[in-house]
């Protein structure tokens, strides 16, 4: 099972929060981000419909794969 640790961390004049090497936007206040991270990684629990997703990689090259909607990542948040 993937795993994703939201982090919250000064970022761009303000408090953000990343996963791996990807910022959230600015916010204000820690206590914003923090909230905004927790929310995100519980959106992350929540299973949908199977669908074909296509993405970019690191490397520009694009993908098309099949992503199971019940195939949920662990999340954390580290404050």
């Amino acid at each position: 099972m993937t795993k994703l640790v939201y982090e919250v961390i000064q970022h761009d004049g303000g408090w953000a929060y990343k996963v791996g090497d990807v910022f959230s936007e600015a916010y204000r206040t820690h206590d914003q981000a923090a909230a905004a991270a927790h929310s995100a990684a519980a959106k992350q629990q929540l299973g949908d419909e199977t669908e074909v997703i296509e993405y970019q990689d690191g490397k520009g090259e694009w993908h098309t794969e099949t992503a199971r909607g019940d195939d949920r990542p662990e999340t954390s948040v580290v404050d």
